[in-house]
């Protein structure tokens, strides 16, 4: 809510604007004034609304809220009655949409003179005209929109009815107070009373909730509506706030940003809530229903869900739905801030949200303690990258070669020495790699780079040799991936064949895989393992013998780790699935 108001008086010369501003400061009537009194402000602890009131006596607003105030009331005559001046009043009222409400005053007896300014400021603080057509008495589209997101949020076990704990609750969040049962039975009686279908035997219905704002606006209590719209985001035009959605959030330089473990519990429980088949996935009609507060599905110019973890039918699995906000969250939090807002996380959305070391500080003391961790996928056009992501979030294997025209994704959690990672892998397209190596703000965002060569194809291993020989990219942990090692191994046209390069450059050998056969040979435990420990895989830095004997033993140890923790944690869900989907580990909401 706004905290200042400026009321602007305008009329004829002669009617009393002056005379009606200083009886109000000065609580007594003044005779002899000057034709214009200079502009008056009212500080906020003394006005109903708590807000600071600046008076002016001058000037007309355009498409702003009008009070008409009928003046020097003690000079009228026993001929003119209260029904006469109706008469007159009402049509003015429904011609001039403008026009919030009439009221009689007398700034010499005194009468009604601070309930003038006081509807003044609530025709400022509480306006009719976003919300209510005062003409064919009904709420505006943009008020009935709003009001029914706001329904569904309420509506917790989405049934489409507020039963007597969630209208407590929505009564708690935007009035600070419960409503005793005998209340709460007296509402539903009214909304019953008036119209039938607006109650059932579980309690209040979509069209109850609308029909009792209706109700408070007609009263002229529209407080009570813009107290509620206002809780929940919206501002006087009735579109979400740019700081309710988009709160202030500074991420210094060279931080990242992950989802907080409050953000995990609320991903998780949006989750349950909206798998309503209770099959572990959220099918698109689910997605669908989930998402009908916000603008939509957020990643819609993306590639999901094939970027990250599903079923066999292709529904996001929590799982897959964790991992695909984590890595929204890595690339781009402010979606993610802004879906917590859409989607009713309850208080302040950045408490979902927590900001990572900078990266150059954790490199140096060797000793990263983020839990998501990003990799760029670089290689020649052909060379399987596509293919490695997409086996990665478990997507079969297609053949054929389809050339990499956008940046794609793939996300998927990792187990480390038993705790969980999250891994995301980029790919940019060999046509849009040199730009992206150019780019130091994005450079400094990755944690390692994956550089991928066809171990099939003679020039493929060249050309990362090349690459990083232009963008010198030394500085950066480093992880080189054969792929295709079911078709024959061929010799590179290269000065140093891949061993040897990796050898020089302090780096263990290139990791062979083959998508085609489902053979990635830990791969991934190998590369959060790099991105945990960045120095054992950083070329120059772990240069000397005695570091590469570490990167391997090391390395070693992680693959090793990670095969039995995957086949422990694999098995863990597999007897979580069996015992059925509420029994859901610290884990899986952390």
């Amino acid at each position: 809510m706004r905290r200042e108001v400026r009321i602007l008086l305008v009329g004829d010369d002669g009617v009393g604007k002056s005379t009606l501003i200083t009886s109000l400061t000065r609580e007594t009537y003044v005779s002899d004034l000057p034709h214009v009194v200079p502009e008056v402000t009212i500080p906020p602890e003394i006005t109903p609304e708590n807000v600071t009131t600046h008076i002016v006596d001058s000037g007309l607003g355009v498409n702003v809220p009008i009070i008409l105030v009928g003046s020097k009331i003690d000079l009228r005559g026993d001929q003119i009655t209260n029904q006469s001046l109706e008469d007159e009043i009402i049509p003015i009222m429904n011609e001039f949409k403008e026009v919030e409400t009439c009221v009689e005053c007398s700034a010499k007896q005194p009468l009604n003179v601070s309930e003038v300014f006081y509807f003044a400021q609530k025709a400022v603080l509480h306006p009719t005209a976003p919300l209510y057509d005062s003409r064919e008495h009904v709420l505006k589209p943009a008020c009935i929109e709003a009001l029914k997101r706001i329904f569904n949020l309420c509506d917790c076990d989405k049934d489409g009815v507020l039963n007597d704990d969630e209208l407590n609750e929505f009564q708690r969040k935007c009035f600070n107070a419960p409503l005793q049962q005998q209340e709460l039975e007296g509402v539903k009686e009214v909304v019953k009373e008036h119209e039938s279908a607006g109650v059932n035997d579980v309690g209040l219905t979509e069209l109850g909730f609308l029909f009792l704002h209706t109700l408070f606006i007609q009263r002229g209590r529209l407080e009570t509506t813009w107290t509620v719209l206002r809780k929940f985001g919206y501002g006087d035009d009735l579109s979400l706030r740019e700081d309710f959605l988009h709160p202030l959030f500074e991420v210094p330089r060279d931080c990242s940003v992950e989802l907080s473990p409050s953000g995990y519990q609320f991903f998780t429980e949006i989750f349950q809530v909206f798998d309503k088949d209770k099959d572990g996935a959220l099918k698109d009609s689910e997605l669908v229903q989930l998402f009908s507060t916000s603008p939509g599905d957020p990643w819609v110019n993306s590639d999901f869900p094939h970027t990250t973890i599903t079923n066999d039918a292709g529904a996001v699995t929590l799982q897959g739905w964790l991992a695909q906000w984590s890595m929204t969250t890595l690339l781009d939090y402010k979606t993610t801030l802004s879906y917590l807002a859409y989607l009713g996380f309850e208080g302040d959305t950045r408490m979902a949200l927590k900001v990572t070391k900078p990266r150059k500080a954790d490199r140096k003391r060797n000793k990263v303690q983020r839990n998501v961790f990003l990799a760029y996928v670089f290689g020649a056009a052909g060379s399987g990258k596509t293919s490695l992501l997409k086996a990665f979030v478990n997507k079969p294997f297609a053949n054929g070669y389809t050339p990499t025209m956008r940046s794609f994704c793939a996300v998927n959690s990792v187990e480390i020495k038993g705790a969980e990672k999250y891994l995301v892998l980029q790919e940019f397209g060999s046509k849009y790699e040199a730009e992206i190596l150019q780019n130091k703000r994005k450079m400094e965002a990755c944690d390692l780079l994956c550089f991928v060569f066809d171990s099939s194809d003679v020039n493929s291993f060249s050309y990362v040799v090349e690459l990083r020989k232009r963008h010198n990219l030394d500085n950066y942990p480093t992880v080189f991936v054969a792929t295709k090692s079911d078709s024959d191994l061929v010799q590179q046209r290269n000065e140093d064949q891949p061993d040897v390069y990796c050898r020089a450059l302090g780096l263990s050998g290139p990791v062979s895989v083959s998508v085609k056969k489902q053979q990635t040979a830990d791969l991934w435990n190998h590369l959060v393992g790099v991105a945990i420990n960045p120095v054992l895989a950083t070329p120059g830095l772990a240069g000397s013998a005695h570091e590469s004997s570490r990167v391997k033993k090391y390395l070693t140890f992680t693959a090793i780790m990670g095969a039995l923790g995957g086949a422990a944690f694999l098995g863990y869900r597999l007897y979580q699935q069996q015992r059925g989907f509420g029994n859901i580990s610290k884990r899986d909401i952390l």
